[in-house]
């Protein structure tokens, strides 16, 4: 049986919204997913349907099926996508409501059964605002065997609106566990959208044309190995790094857990087969665990924050008397109030931004008022009374609420999974039969170390990529090297006692190693770095984005032989 052609149009919630119309503008598809779904997104969707118990869904993705459903369905081209968040009912009505108004036929299913706020407490996982239990692909592919034209589910893991058409196409069983792996490998690759064609890739100087990158295609074969590539003319590149820097992005070690089926992501060889095309393949599969992860988001109060600007000379004595007169002022201190101090000053600067640091105060307390109008009026009150050149990067707010993303897990048998096919008809999707706990893989050997030899301190990015990423708390730094003697060096360098070296933030924090000798990749996960996860905006860069290109940027003792001559830089420019 020939391959079946998945392509994506949505990597987040707010991603490109023309998206949907070029992939199916572009070149053939059989089907088009998207990913909106994003432990934030989860928050947010959730105060929407606070607000209005009809919404807690993407909405951009109705206004794109609005544009482009009589073209899919004219194509043949089936979609599937988890924008139903937290209210996959009302998207699939809405849908509904939409196809009627077009006057098209479509047929359309959705998936739910993920959404345990109700039963939270019972299953021991407190009160939090939003609970969804990440589900697996089989209801899509029960959806989809009813001829459903358009599948829209809440929170399942994000390739499974790949894995779902794949298991469909091909008729795969519940067992076929390495066929399901090599198609989360491919949906984890295409998952994210332009993250495989050259976005966020720390070698992106060396794409001739990242202007407006095309979105991803995984063409995914019977045995579940996968090419992945993207529509002809479009910008951007599919290499054997900016799959590799995906396949790294936010996974921990050599097995990678899902509903369906745990994948050895440890087993992925990456082939370029032709400009823009590239084969995975080795992947293999395990039974999955007995148990579901749940996505737990939780108002954990309010917050707030004032950022001074101070320029010129005695930047730190102009911060201390900041601090003392802002914490002297305030009538009632915050729970949590944190000062950061960024030196973005350089002496002798011939303009006043680069002469000028920034002075960063951020408050949180369960009550609002606390952190509202009593902090932004002393903020603002200092104005004539502290440091010379005294200025806001804004005035302060009222101050917002605040969640905590935390990860819970109930039994498997414990959350329904349902399919609500074209005609209504609801079927129960059981979880798998066969399970198996998650065990951490055996540490691979390292290569053999490279004999002594000169080295220059350069940036680690010299030679080696890296993508980095959240997971509640937690940060996930992948880095990676493109040949065999890079390889042997990295693996023997880059330690766990190196990188807290190199990321003093991450000194006093629980970090852990894992191998990846395939991808010539090692992968960090830094515990607590991100404290209580994205929507507590514990750093300036709560969702550790930039952490892999801050390590990029130290510097390390790197042997000579080992880095591009003056040529392999002209050719990569």
């Amino acid at each position: 049986m020939s391959s079946v052609r998945i392509g994506n149009c949505s990597g987040f919630y707010g991603d490109r919204v023309s998206a949907m119309r070029e992939m199916l503008e572009g070149g053939e598809l059989d089907y088009l997913t998207g990913d909106y779904l994003a432990e934030l997104t989860m928050l947010i969707l959730g105060r929407d349907r606070m607000k209005d118990p009809s919404l807690g869904y993407a909405k951009t993705f109705l206004r794109q099926v609005e544009d482009t459903l009589g073209l899919a369905l004219d194509k043949g081209v089936k979609i599937v996508a988890n924008a139903g968040g937290l209210n996959p009912a009302g998207l699939a009505e809405a849908l509904r409501e939409v196809n009627a108004k077009l006057g098209l036929n479509a047929k359309i299913a959705h998936v739910e059964g993920d959404d345990l706020v109700s039963r939270a407490d019972e299953l021991g996982l407190g009160s939090p605002l939003t609970a969804n239990a990440y589900l697996g692909a089989w209801g899509i592919v029960e959806a989809l065997s009813a001829d459903a034209d358009v599948v829209v589910t809440g929170r399942v893991t994000d390739a499974s609106v790949i894995v779902g058409p794949a298991a469909r196409h091909f008729g795969w069983k519940r067992d076929d566990f390495d066929q399901l792996a090599g198609a989360v490998a491919a949906g984890h690759v295409i998952e994210c959208g332009t993250q495989a064609t050259g976005g966020n890739y720390a070698f992106f100087t060396e794409i001739p044309n990242l202007g407006r990158p095309g979105f991803p295609i995984a063409e995914i074969n019977a045995d579940g190995s996968s090419v992945i590539t993207k529509h002809a003319g479009t910008d951007g590149e599919v290499s054997v790094g900016t799959v590799t820097a995906q396949l790294l992005y936010e996974i921990t070690g050599g097995r990678y857990a899902g509903p369906d089926v745990t994948t050895r992501i440890d087993n992925a060889v990456l082939t370029q087969e032709s400009p823009d095309r590239v084969l995975i393949s080795g992947v293999t599969g395990e039974a999955p665990p007995p148990q579901y992860k749940v996505s737990l988001n939780t108002l954990a109060g309010f917050r707030n924050e004032a950022t001074f600007i101070l320029t010129g000379l005695d930047i730190e004595a102009k911060a201390d008397l900041a601090k003392g007169q802002l914490e002297s002022w305030l009538t009632k201190k915050p729970a949590e109030l944190v000062w950061t101090l960024a030196r973005t000053d350089h002496p002798d600067s011939d303009t006043e931004e680069t002469a000028s640091a920034l002075l960063r105060c951020v408050v949180r307390d369960s009550d609002p008022k606390v952190i509202g109008r009593p902090f932004s009026a002393v903020a603002v009150e200092m104005a004539l009374a502290s440091y010379p050149g005294f200025s806001l990067t804004a005035p302060p707010s009222n101050g917002q609420p605040y969640g905590v993303f935390t990860p819970g897990y109930v039994d498997a048998g414990s959350v329904p999974h349902v399919a609500v096919l074209p005609d209504g008809t609801r079927v129960d999707i059981a979880p798998s039969t066969l399970t198996q706990d998650l065990e951490p893989v055996d540490e691979p050997e390292r290569p053999e170390p490279l004999p002594p030899q000169s080295s220059l301190s350069v940036p680690l990015g010299t030679i080696a990529g890296a993508r980095s990423g959240d997971k509640g708390g937690n940060a996930n730094v992948g880095v990676w090297v493109r040949t065999d003697d890079q390889w042997k060096w990295l693996a023997h360098t880059l330690t766990v006692e190196k990188l807290k070296e190199l990321l003093p933030e991450a000194a006093e924090l629980t970090v852990t190693r894992y191998q990846l000798p395939h991808l010539r990749a090692v992968n960090f996960v830094i515990e607590g770095i991100l404290g209580q996860g994205v929507a507590s905006q514990a750093r300036f860069d709560p969702q550790a984005k930039g952490i892999g290109e801050w390590l990029r940027s130290r510097h390390v003792d790197i042997p000579i032989s080992l880095l591009p001559t003056s040529d392999e830089k002209e050719d990569s420019r």
